[in-house]
């Protein structure tokens, strides 16, 4: 979309920090998660800092495991399946509330749990040490590669996934098309 010449940022970043992104509008499009868990409380903030967000899919947990992973042959996977394996999830610094989490389940306890600031430690750990992390199943190979696979998580929840917007901004031409290429992406 931009020519020979363009450039974009793409941040991927802690629930509190896209919250703020948007709200100050440092980004013009965040893309986060709302489960029972923490629905009434970032809907709160959400509505406090005139920010709308629009659900763009619902899915049903699943966790990302190493296709090498013992579990990787089972079409759905406990809790208690779980249990020997380190749980994977991302740090949330200074905001460490479990509303931020960016995994569903997370306050259950887990004796091996590991948290890390980034996808690529993520998925290195998910692959060298067996790891799991909770999440909407949405994986594309193109750009995460085959080592790593979704399994489906016997629990009852679910994940809505969706945009986050500044109700006061005017969205730019490429946040509209980014906002039309998420919509092609889900269909």
């Amino acid at each position: 979309y931009g020519g020979d010449k363009y450039q974009f940022t793409l941040r991927e970043t802690r629930t509190f920090e896209i919250i703020d992104d948007v709200k100050n509008m440092t980004s013009e499009v965040g893309v986060l998660f709302m489960s029972n868990f923490n629905q009434q409380v970032l809907s709160q903030l959400i509505k406090e800092n005139q920010l709308e967000f629009e659900p763009l899919f619902t899915a049903s947990p699943h966790v990302f495991i190493s296709k090498d992973n013992p579990l990787a042959e089972k079409e759905l996977v406990t809790l208690e399946d779980l249990a020997p394996y380190p749980r994977l999830a991302y740090e949330q610094g200074h905001n460490n509330s479990f509303y931020f989490t960016e995994e569903i389940l997370r306050t259950l306890n887990s004796p091996k749990d590991i948290l890390v600031s980034d996808r690529a430690t993520l998925f290195n750990c998910l692959i060298g040490l067996n790891g799991y992390t909770i999440s909407s199943g949405v994986l594309n190979a193109d750009l995460n590669g085959t080592d790593i696979i979704p399994v489906k998580l016997d629990v009852e929840d679910q994940i809505t996934v969706g945009t986050l917007l500044n109700k006061k901004a005017q969205l730019s031409r490429m946040a509209k098309l980014y906002l039309e290429e998420l919509e092609k992406c889900i269909i």
